[in-house]
Order: C-alpha cells, then structure tokens, then sequence
C-alpha cells in the first residue's frame, strides 16, 4: 500500500452500505455489478477491493440484519434503522482511530467508478493542509467520497446528541476543504437500475 498520509497505515477506509435505497427500491450493496474479472460481483465487494487497494483497515458500516455477501472486512452494524449516513461515520471514524489511523477515506457503496487517484488525490491534500476534511466538489460537495481525520468521531457524537443526521453537519462544523475535480467520473453514484446497467455497459 503506498503511503499517502503522514505515517505508514494512517489511512483507513468506512464504505457506508446501509442506506435506505428508495429510489433503487432494493439494497445497493448486493446488487450484481458484471463485468468484473472472475465473473459478477456485487457493489460492496467491487468498492471494498478499490479502497482496500489504498487504505487499511477497511470497515463496511451496514444496517441492523442488512444481508451481505461474505467479506473480508470487519462489518459494523448500525444500532437502529434509518438514522443516516452521520452516526454511522461516528462509529466507523472511531473504529478506524482505535486501529491507529490518523485518516479515513469515507465513501457510499454505490459508486461503479470509483478510482484509487481520487483516494490518493484526496489522502495527500489531507496530509499537505491538515484539514480536519477534504472533500471533493464538482458543482456540488460528496460528502461520502472523502477524507476525514478520525478524532473527529466525538465531534460527530456530539452532534448526533444534538439531533443532526446529515454529514453536512460535521462539514460545516470542520476546518473542511474543497478539491474542485475537472472530471468527476469516479463521483457517481447509482440510484437506479438503469444507472447500474449504464455503469456496467460502461466500465
């Protein structure tokens, strides 16, 4: 694993699976993703083999009886349903500290194009800035393809006591920065099935 933090294995990786898809209208992690070598995987094993290229340890956070395929990562399981991609970065970021990471590249499970430049990309600007978050932005922030510094899991405590839920929370209560990205391929997200078939046509 190269290294693109300031230490050796600071980079840890939380693949956020446990979201509600309504507009997939089933679960993103295990749909069938074709066209990988070997045969069809699902999401959650294509994104966890691209993280797990650049970062260590790698956690997937997933939802309380989430079905998954076997993985060879530890899964940490949401204590309730339906509380949003916050708390779930909370437990992930704590996770990743008590491992001994410094950093952890925060990303959704539904993103085909997702690329170890980008990782590398952002892992080095967290480590020239000492920003608490770098985030890409490409006309909008992605929130959940990001570096964040794990000693701000208590923050995110904080602010989920306090009863947010959203990550736009944690980013304005940050020292954030921004990465404009000329091309953003490796940002989409897949919400539908026709964005999946789109991305398997593509890949």
């Amino acid at each position: 694993m190269a290294e693109l933090a300031p230490e050796a294995g600071s980079l840890a990786a939380l693949v956020l699976a446990g979201g509600e898809s309504r507009r997939m209208g089933r679960d993103k992690a295990t749909l069938p993703l074709a066209g990988e070598p070997g045969g069809t995987t699902t999401l959650v094993e294509h994104v966890v083999g691209i993280v797990g290229q650049r970062c260590e340890p790698v956690f997937v956070l997933a939802a309380p009886g989430q079905p998954l395929p076997a993985l060879s990562v530890p899964v940490i399981r949401d204590e309730l349903r339906g509380l949003g991609p916050l708390p779930a970065t909370g437990r992930g970021l704590r996770a990743a500290a008590e491992a001994g990471s410094r950093y952890a590249f925060v990303c959704a499970v539904d993103m085909p194009f997702l690329t170890v430049d980008l990782i590398d990309d952002l892992a080095r600007r967290a480590a020239e800035t000492n920003a608490e978050v770098v985030l890409p932005w490409d006309g909008r922030s992605h929130y959940l393809a990001a570096v964040y510094r794990t000693d701000l899991a208590e923050r995110v405590d904080a602010l989920v006591a306090a009863g947010q839920r959203r990550m736009s929370a944690l980013i304005e209560a940050s020292d954030a920065q921004q990465v404009v990205m000329a091309e953003s391929r490796a940002l989409t997200n897949v919400n539908s099935a026709a964005d999946l078939g789109a991305a398997a046509a593509g890949r």
